[in-house]
Order: structure tokens, then C-alpha cells, then sequence
């Protein structure tokens, strides 16, 4: 026997055999060249039929999914390709497919450009154990792009129940199926895959990029992404490529809301999971019982899938342009206090603009800069928070028209004229600041307390708070130590230094309007107002991703404002915070209830409402009970990106949002 090794396709030969093979390539050759022939002459073709076996594929869905498409759509866009079953079944003339996983779309840009070479390679593969294990351990990466697409075709067709798993390596590993006589090649199906798939922009990428630079509005959007995991889905989640965790269904459900408002008709499957319910709780979701084909065990096969359709979200206004405001608004000390408005002032204004109000309640005023704009625009301003320090910003710089607090006066707060209680230097030794700085708190807790007029006494108290944040790294108190200290300039000044520049701050905010206008410490849910134009809504904003405990991150200076009265300190935590304030805006049905009482408590005021696309309830829900109580009901969005931590200049799809201004009038 000749040494000389041939290589023909996906197998090395004897030379005494290499004749036989060149006839077999031949007569492939040649069917080919008459299958193309027939396929191109035939007036009726193959529809309906995905060329790959795939985990999840919709094919035995297409019955429920077909009439929920709509009649008429502009693009057609699955970010989820997999199997393609919908795309197949609906034969778009104009379409965007794309998936993460490289070899799957190299088999169908392949099968899309060169059906032909597909078909040739495809048919040289022979159904047996060695020659599956021997194509297996093949990198596709290293093949020619057809001969690649002919081996995942090969494999799909050949391996367990024809799943697409890799190991770590990246390294396809699913075991020989040993099918007596699966179908390997299926020119027709491939040629009428060919057709379809001509049409279509075929993508590699991530889901996020594919929909937010393609879907537009009335585009047809089919998404299809693994499934959350549940128990009798256990198994689902290993036979896929890309691991999708309950975090990432949520940041696809706020993409989904984008697209929703954007105008587009979405069609979303997964798994009959909780989460899915609270996430599309607004539309309409079916529950259909399946077969699952990738699983060892005969209990696990049967499921049931959710097909939740989405509708074009109605349309928003246009963004009214933001008008300047008074110079006055940018002498209000700045905070990094969560969830400030401060950027978002001009497009607040802007639609406040809109209505005759002569008095303003900002319900939960947080840093307090937007009722502060209210007063600098010649409103008369109810402020109210739950935050004992928001309201003492609310008394130094709104309610406040005229007393100043003199530098002199606040240089002696600095001195120790009484002995101090040492609560701050006993409580929080160690935890926060240094020793000297921490005797430096109480004695100005101490003298400021001794403070007899209100505003000043408010001034001093809004200077020590504001001092205390400024020395922070981050100014917030989640965390013990230095960890965070970046070596900004702040962060080198004395307390001292940062208290005496705060009492300058305050008094330059402080100026009259020629309103009365009020601070209150409460509950928003028991406010009660002899008069209120305009009602502006700002409450913490409730998300599965994150929460919105504001005294977990100030519980330190909100002491301070407190004075630690009516609280108890967890002494066994390591940061020596208290307790948390009630509020049902911590859950989502709490936050969707309190929002109806207090539209239905303010029903007689224009209303005016902040809250965030990554938030619930979502965008439609608050617009239906809004409706409840008020004719006209409108949805201004406003492109906003968050900064966490010190991740603000990020610049990932996590912190961009729309942050939303809803009007009932």
C-alpha cells in the first residue's frame, strides 16, 4: 500500500482509494449542479422549515406565535436567531437577523451566499462514530467558511438530540447521537433556506446593539432569548451558548420598553417564570403547554412557555425645548445626593411652564433643588420629605427668605464653649472620620444646638451635614475606612474648612421671592396642603435591580439631622446605621398602590410625575391609573444616564435610561 496520504474533505485516505473518492466528488459534483437546476426551475418551494435542530426552536409554537404576528410590519428583527423557526415560517421580505453565537451565523451566511458549496461538502459526510468524533474535534474557526458550515450542519444532524453545547475551551462536546439514518443533507430545505435568507442583513452581536441600532418604529421585533431558569428548565440553560441570568431578562425588559415607546411590535417567549409575569405584567400574556426534547429525564419534558405580545406603545410628545432658568437656581449648593433632579431642572421647567400654578408641593423633595427652582421661578413651594435632612435643607434655603447666618457666628459654632455629649466620638470611633474630627461633630452638634433661631439654627445644621458628605468618599455611609478615597480636594480640606465654606454656600442660596413658602418633615401619603396648583412627584423608584434605601446610604448625617431621636442604632452592623424608614415604594405592588393613592389624594391638582424606564411600574401602567383620575395625560421621555458610584463615566447600556416626566392636567 502507497504511504502517500490524500486528504478529501473532512477524512485522510490511502492513495489506492483517493480514485474512488474523486469519483464520489464528482457525482456530488454533478447532483449538486442538478439539484440547483431543479430547485431554480421549481414554481413551489420548501417554506416553513428551519435547516438546524435547535434547543428551544419554535417550530412546534408556530401555531400560537402565527397569529399573534402582525398584518403589517416594516422590518422583520430576531436579535435571538437560534433555529430561525419564525423567520422560516414567515419568509420576510426585509429582515434582520443576527445571534452571539459566530458559527451559527456562519452556517447561515453560508447557506445564505454559497448553497451550492454547503450542499457539495455536506454531501461527503458519511453518518458513523469515527467520523462524527473525528469532524468533532475539528476547530471551525480553521476551516474554509463553507466547509465550516457543512461541518455544523453535519454535527447538528448527527450529534444527541441535536444540541449546541461547548465546554470552556469553546470546544463543541455533545456525544454522537447514533441515529440509524438521520438526514445529513437536505438540499431542498436548503436551497428554500437559501431564498429566505437573501433577504436578510445577517448579523453576529449582541442582542442590545442589534435592536437599538435596527429596530425602528413599526418594525416587527421576535425575541427568543434563553430562558430563565427554572426547576424542570434545569437542563435548558447548559445547552446553550449564551447564559442569560434573571439581571439580564430585567435589562432586556427595559430594552423591550425603549422599543415598546419606540413604536415597534415585539413578540417575546420564555419560560412560564414568575419573573416574566411581573416584568410584562401590562400586556397580554398566554401560557401554552410544550414539549422539552433536551432533557435525560421523561418528567422534565413536558413545560409550559409564555408568548407575551407587545403592541406599538403609543406615541410621546415631542420634548418641549428647555427654557434658561433664573441665575439664581445655580447658586443652590450642589449635593451628590441620590436620585437628584438637578440636571433634569430645564426639562422639569419646561413642562411646569406649560400650566397657570401659583403654589407647588414637591412631595418628596430629596436634595431639594427642584422646589428650590419652583421658588426661584416665583412660586410659593411646599416642600416635604420623609428625610429629616431634606427638610432642613427645605428650612435653610426654601422656606427661609432672608436670615443669613454670619460667618462670625458660624467661626464660634467651631469653638467648644459647652462640654458635648461625645455620642459621635463614642458611637462611631473609628468608622467614618478620625478621632479629632469626630470631637469636632459634637461640639458643633452641641453649639448649634444652643441655636435659638430657626433658619440659622437650619443654616448651621444643612453646613454640618453638608460638611460631613464632603469628607466622605462618595458621601455615603454604606462602607467603613478610606477605601474610596480617590484624593479629590475635598477630601483634603479640614472638617473645619468644608463646614465654614457650606454656611458661605447656604447663605448666598438664600433670597426671597415674595412667597410664603414652607418646609414639612412626613409622610407625602398624610401631606396635608390648603392649596396646590401643581404636584410634583419624585418618590424613591422601585427596581429588581437595585434599591432605593436612602438611610442605608445617609443613615449618618440623617442622625445628625435627627439627632439620633426616635431611632435605634443596630449596633451589631459594622456601619451603625438604624433602621430604614417604612415606604411602599420598596416593592413593586407597594410603589404601583402608593402611586394611585396619591393620584387619587392630589386628583384636584396638575399633576407631574419623575420616574425612570428601569423602574416599576412600567411607563404604560403609570399612564392607565394617571388616566384614572385626569382627562389629559401626557409622557414626556428624557435621554438621562445615572452615575454609580464611580462608574459614572461608563459608558454602558446598564446606566443609560429615560428618565420620565409624566403631566396629568
Amino acid at each position: 500500500m502507497l504511504r502517500k496520504r490524500y486528504s478529501c474533505g473532512i477524512l485522510t485516505v490511502p492513495a489506492c482509494a483517493a480514485a474512488g473518492f474523486r469519483r464520489v466528488y464528482e457525482s456530488a459534483e454533478r447532483e449538486v449542479k442538478g439539484l440547483a437546476e431543479q430547485a431554480a426551475g421549481k414554481t413551489s418551494i420548501i417554506r416553513g422549515k428551519p435547516i438546524l435542530k435547535w434547543a428551544g426552536g419554535k417550530t412546534q409554537m408556530l401555531h400560537d406565535l402565527l397569529p399573534k404576528v402582525p398584518v403589517s410590519y416594516g422590518r422583520y428583527i430576531e436579535p435571538f436567531f437560534g433555529g430561525g423557526a419564525l423567520f422560516f415560517a414567515l419568509q420576510p421580505e426585509d429582515a434582520v437577523i443576527a445571534d452571539s453565537n459566530p458559527e451559527l451565523i456562519n452556517v447561515y451566511r453560508q447557506v445564505a451566499d454559497h448553497p451550492d458549496e454547503v450542499i457539495r461538502r455536506l454531501m461527503r459526510y458519511k453518518n458513523t462514530k469515527e467520523i462524527f468524533y473525528r469532524v468533532r474535534s475539528q476547530a471551525w474557526e480553521a476551516l474554509p467558511q463553507a466547509e465550516a458550515a457543512a461541518r455544523t450542519l453535519f454535527l447538528n444532524r448527527t450529534c444527541f438530540n441535536g444540541l449546541y453545547r461547548v465546554n470552556r475551551r469553546g470546544e463543541f462536546n455533545v456525544p454522537y447521537g447514533k441515529y440509524v439514518n438521520p438526514r445529513i443533507c437536505d438540499p431542498d430545505a436548503l436551497y428554500a433556506a437559501s431564498r429566505a435568507l437573501k433577504k436578510a442583513e445577517i448579523l453576529c452581536g449582541d442582542y442590545f446593539s442589534v435592536l437599538e441600532r435596527y429596530a425602528r418604529e413599526g418594525d416587527f421585533v421576535f425575541l427568543d432569548p434563553p430562558y430563565l431558569p427554572v426547576s424542570e428548565y434545569a437542563d435548558f440553560k447548559r445547552y446553550t451558548k449564551e447564559q442569560f441570568y434573571e439581571e439580564d431578562h430585567i435589562e432586556l425588559s427595559k430594552l423591550i420598553m425603549r422599543l415598546h415607546e419606540r413604536g415597534c411590535h415585539i413578540i417575546l417567549t420564555n419560560s412560564n417564570h414568575p419573573l416574566v409575569h411581573e416584568l410584562y405584567a401590562q400586556f397580554s400574556i398566554d401560557v401554552v403547554s410544550t414539549k422539552r426534547f433536551i432533557s435525560c429525564r421523561g418528567s422534565s419534558r413536558r413545560g409550559e412557555d409564555v408568548i407575551v405580545t407587545i403592541p406599538p406603545g403609543r406615541r410621546t410628545l415631542p420634548r418641549p425645548a428647555p427654557e434658561p432658568l433664573p441665575r439664581q437656581v445655580a447658586l443652590y449648593p450642589p449635593t451628590r445626593f441620590m436620585g437628584s433632579k438637578r440636571k433634569l431642572l430645564p426639562e422639569i421647567w419646561s413642562v411646569a411652564s406649560q400650566f397657570q400654578a401659583d403654589t407647588v408641593v414637591d412631595l418628596f423633595a430629596g436634595s431639594g433643588v427642584v422646589g428650590y427652582m419652583f421658588k426661584a421661578q416665583g412660586k410659593s413651594v411646599v416642600s416635604n420629605d420623609y428625610m429629616a435632612m431634606s427638610a432642613v435643607f427645605a428650612k435653610a434655603m426654601i422656606e427661609n427668605n432672608s436670615v443669613l447666618l454670619p460667618m462670625e457666628e458660624a467661626k464660634e459654632l467651631l469653638i467648644r464653649s459647652r462640654e458635648p455629649d461625645h455620642f459621635v466620638a463614642d458611637t462611631f470611633r473609628g468608622l467614618y472620620y478620625s478621632d479629632e474630627e469626630n470631637d469636632l461633630i459634637d461640639v458643633l452638634r452641641a453649639n448649634i444646638a444652643a441655636v435659638r433661631d430657626p433658619y440659622r439654627h437650619a443654616i448651621a445644621m444643612t453646613a454640618l451635614i453638608r460638611a460631613c458628605t464632603k469628607k466622605r468618599p462618595r458621601g455615603i455611609f454604606t462602607y467603613t475606612g478610606e477605601r474610596y478615597n480617590d484624593g479629590r480636594k475635598d477630601l483634603q480640606k479640614t472638617l473645619a474648612q468644608q463646614f465654614l465654606e457650606a454656611v458661605e454656600a447656604v447663605n448666598r442660596a438664600v433670597f426671597d421671592n415674595g412667597k410664603q413658602n414652607r418646609a414639612r418633615h412626613g409622610d407625602a401619603m398624610e401631606l396635608r396642603v390648603d392649596e396646590a396648583d401643581l404636584v410634583y412627584i419624585d418618590p424613591p423608584y422601585y427596581s429588581p435591580l437595585s434599591d432605593n434605601e436612602y438611610v442605608r446610604r445617609y443613615h449618618f448625617v440623617e442622625g445628625l439631622a435627627r439627632d439620633w431621636q426616635g431611632v435605634e442604632i443596630q449596633q451589631h452592623t459594622q456601619t451603625k446605621k438604624f433602621q430604614s424608614y417604612p415606604t411602599p415604594f420598596s416593592t413593586r405592588s407597594g410603589a404601583a398602590d402608593a402611586f394611585d393613592r396619591l393620584f387619587r389624594k392630589f386628583a384636584d391638582s396638575i399633576l407631574l410625575v419623575s420616574y425612570s424606564s428601569n423602574s416599576l411600574p412600567a411607563r404604560d401602567e403609570m399612564v392607565a391609573m394617571l388616566s384614572k383620575y385626569k382627562r389629559h395625560v401626557e409622557v414626556i421621555p428624557v435621554e438621562y444616564r445615572y452615575s454609580f458610584g464611580n462608574q459614572g463615566e461608563a459608558r454602558t447600556h446598564r446606566n443609560a435610561v429615560q428618565e420620565y416626566l409624566f403631566t396629568g392636567y
